[in-house]
C-alpha cells in the first residue's frame, strides 16, 4: 500500500499537533549557543559550601503520596551523588496537568529548575529559539560519556536543534501507543469469537446493545471521551486509508489522507446507532467514561496499551464486576491485511538546562551518574525484599506508602533518562512494566503483555527530519485544539450533515496553518531525502 515503506514506517510528527504555546523565554541576553555554565567549584573540589542542584519532578496528586523532596529516592540521590559532588539535589514539584504552563512562567522569570524537562518537543524548541538554553555538545563531551553511551546517537538525535544538542531526550524502552480492549466474557455468553477485524467487531457491538450480556442498566457497547484524552479510537482510522507513497504518507495531513473521511462516515454511523458512548463529547476529564468501564458497563474501548492496568481502572473494576475479563483485541484490518498500528519513537521526555542555570556542568553530571546501571536499577526498583521481589528474574514491586512510595510507574520522575522498564531485553522490559502495573495480578500481567505485541504488530513510527517545524510551532496550539474539536464535532453530526461538515472543517483546518505545516514538511521530506542520496 505504502511504496518504499518497510514495517516501521514513517509518518508525520506534526500530524499529532499537540504543540502548546510557549511564553517567551527569559535569560537569554547575547549568549545564544553559550555552552558551559561551571557555576560554583565547590563540587570540583570536595570543598566549600554545597552547589545546590535544583531538579525539576511531576506533582501528579497522587494520594498518600510522601514529600516529593525528601523521600527514600531522593535520599538516595543526595548520599550517593549529592555528597561526592559536594552538592544538594532540590527537586521542584510542578504539576503534572500544568507542567507546560508552569514552566513558561518559571522560564519567563528565570527561575526554572537546573534540570527542567517536559514531554512536549515544540516546547523544548521555542525555548531554545528564543535562545533561553543552554547547548550541551561541549558538556556531554566533557562529563556525560556514560549518558552518550547508553542513550545511543538516535535517541540523543532527537534533542538537537540546528545541529546543537539543547535537550536530553529519555530512552524510550516501550514503544507500544494505542490499545483495544474487549470483554471476553459477555462473547462468551453471546457465543460470539473475539472480532478480527471492522465488520465483525460491528457486529459484536450490535449484540452487546441488543442483547446486553452483562445485564447492565445502561448498557455501552463502545466507550470512549472527547478527543485528546486517554480514550481513542485506536488505530481504527489508518484502517481506512488507501494507497500512498512513502512522501505522502509522511508530509499529509491526516485529515486529507485517503480513507480518513471514510473512517469517520463509520465512526458517525456507529455513533447514531447509538454503540458509543453517548455524551463521550462532553466528557474533556475521561471520568463518566472511567465509571461506565468500571461500573461493569462497558463491551469495548480504546486507550493507551496499559490502560486497563492502571490503579484507577484495574482495583473499582475488580470490585465493581469481578467476573469482567478484558483481553487485548486486534480489530482493525486494512485492506493489504495488515493492521497498522502508530506507535511512539524512540525517544521520551525532554531535559534541559535553562541559560539561566549556574550548575550546567553539575547537571550534567547527574544525569550522566544516572546512566549508571546500579544506580537506574535501584532508582526505578528500590532495595530487593523492601521495594521488590524477584520472581523468576523480573522485579516485581511491593506496594509502599510514605517515603517508599513511587508516585510514578518505575519511578519514571526520578529517572528522566528512562522512560519504561530498563533491564537490556525488550521482553523483560514489558514483563517488568507488566508486573509492576498489575501488582500480582497474573491476569492482568498477561493482558499487558499480550497487548503489547499487538500494538507493536505493524506498527509504524514518527518520521525524523532533523529540524523543526517552524509552522507547526507558529500554529500548532490552534491546529490542535481544532484537531479535538473536528473530531467530536464529526462523530456526532447529523448523518445528512456529515460530508459538507467534513469539507467545512478541513478547509477551515488548512486554512488555520494545516497548509503550511504540511508545505513545510514536504520540503523538509524531500531535503532530507535529497541529503541521503
Amino acid at each position: 500500500m505504502y511504496k518504499g515503506i518497510k514495517k516501521k514506517a514513517a509518518i508525520l510528527f506534526s500530524t499529532v499537533l499537540l504543540a502548546v504555546g510557549v511564553a517567551g523565554c527569559g535569560g537569554a541576553g547575547n549568549n545564544n549557543g553559550e555552552t558551559v555554565s561551571k557555576g560554583s567549584n565547590a563540587s570540583e573540589t570536595g570543598s566549600g559550601s554545597p552547589v545546590t542542584l535544583t531538579v525539576e519532578v511531576f506533582d501528579r496528586g497522587i494520594q498518600g503520596q510522601p514529600d516529593l523532596n525528601n523521600n527514600a529516592w531522593t535520599k538516595y540521590v543526595n548520599e550517593k551523588f549529592g555528597k561526592p559532588n559536594n552538592a544538594i539535589v532540590k527537586f521542584v514539584p510542578v504539576p503534572r496537568s500544568q507542567e507546560v504552563d508552569k514552566l513558561n512562567v518559571l522560564m519567563a522569570a528565570n527561575e526554572a529548575p537546573d534540570i527542567s524537562f517536559t514531554y512536549d518537543g515544540n516546547t523544548v524548541t521555542r525555548f531554545a529559539k528564543s535562545g533561553g538554553l543552554y547547548t550541551l555538545d561541549e558538556l556531554l563531551e566533557k562529563h556525560g560519556q556514560q549518558l552518550k553511551s547508553y542513550l545511543g546517537e538516535k535517541v540523543l538525535s532527537y534533542g538537537k536543534y540546528e545541529g546543537k544538542q539543547i535537550s536530553i531526550p529519555g530512552k524510550r524502552t516501550l514503544i507500544a501507543w494505542n490499545g483495544m480492549f474487549i470483554r471476553k466474557d459477555w462473547l462468551d455468553k453471546l457465543g460470539m469469537p473475539v472480532p478480527t477485524n471492522r465488520d465483525e467487531l460491528y457486529n459484536t457491538l450490535v449484540a452487546f446493545r441488543d442483547k446486553n450480556p452483562g445485564n447492565v442498566d445502561g448498557v455501552i457497547p463502545w466507550a470512549t471521551a472527547a478527543s485528546g484524552m486517554n480514550y481513542t479510537f485506536g488505530n481504527l482510522i489508518p484502517s481506512f486509508w488507501g494507497p500512498m507513497s512513502e512522501e505522502e504518507f509522511v508530509t499529509t495531513t491526516n485529515w486529507l489522507k485517503p480513507g480518513t473521511k471514510d473512517a469517520y462516515k463509520w465512526l458517525n454511523k456507529l455513533y447514531n446507532e447509538k454503540l458509543i458512548s453517548p455524551d463521550f463529547a462532553l466528557d474533556k476529564t475521561t471520568k463518566q467514561a472511567d465509571a461506565d468501564v468500571t461500573n461493569g458497563k462497558v463491551g469495548f474501548y480504546a486507550a493507551n496499551w496499559d490502560y486497563p492496568l492502571s490503579q484507577k481502572i484495574r482495583e473499582p473494576l475488580k470490585q465493581n464486576a469481578p467476573d469482567a475479563n478484558y483481553v487485548a483485541v486486534d480489530t482493525f484490518k486494512n485492506d493489504e491485511g495488515k493492521y497498522l498500528k502508530e506507535m511512539y519513537n524512540e525517544n521520551g521526555i525532554f531535559s534541559f538546562i535553562p541559560k539561566s542555570s549556574k550548575n550546567a556542568e553539575l547537571a550534567i553530571k547527574y544525569l550522566n551518574w544516572m546512566a549508571d546501571p546500579e544506580v537506574m536499577y535501584f532508582l526505578q526498583f528500590g532495595e530487593e525484599g523492601v521495594n521488590h521481589k524477584l520472581v523468576n528474574g523480573i522485579p516485581q514491586g511491593i506496594a509502599q506508602t510514605g517515603e517508599n512510595m513511587q508516585t510514578s510507574n518505575l519511578n519514571m520522575d526520578y529517572t528522566l533518562i528512562v522512560n519504561g522498564a530498563e533491564l537490556g531485553d525488550t521482553e523483560k522490559n514489558v514483563r517488568t512494566y507488566a508486573a509492576a502495573l498489575a501488582a500480582g495480578d497474573q491476569s492482568y500481567e498477561k493482558l499487558a503483555v499480550d497487548s503489547y505485541k499487538i500494538n507493536t504488530t505493524d506498527g509504524y513510527t514518527g518520521f525524523y527530519y532533523g529540524v523543526s517545524n517552524e509552522a507547526s510551532i507558529k500554529y500548532g496550539k490552534t491546529l490542535g485544539d481544532m484537531n479535538k474539536q473536528m473530531s467530536d464535532r464529526l462523530v456526532v453530526a447529523k448523518p445528512a450533515e456529515f460530508d459538507a461538515l467534513y469539507d467545512k472543517l478541513v478547509k477551515e483546518y488548512m486554512d488555520a496553518g494545516g497548509q503550511a505545516v504540511q508545505d513545510e514538511n514536504i520540503k523538509n521530506y524531500r531535503d532530507v531525502k535529497a541529503q541521503s542520496k
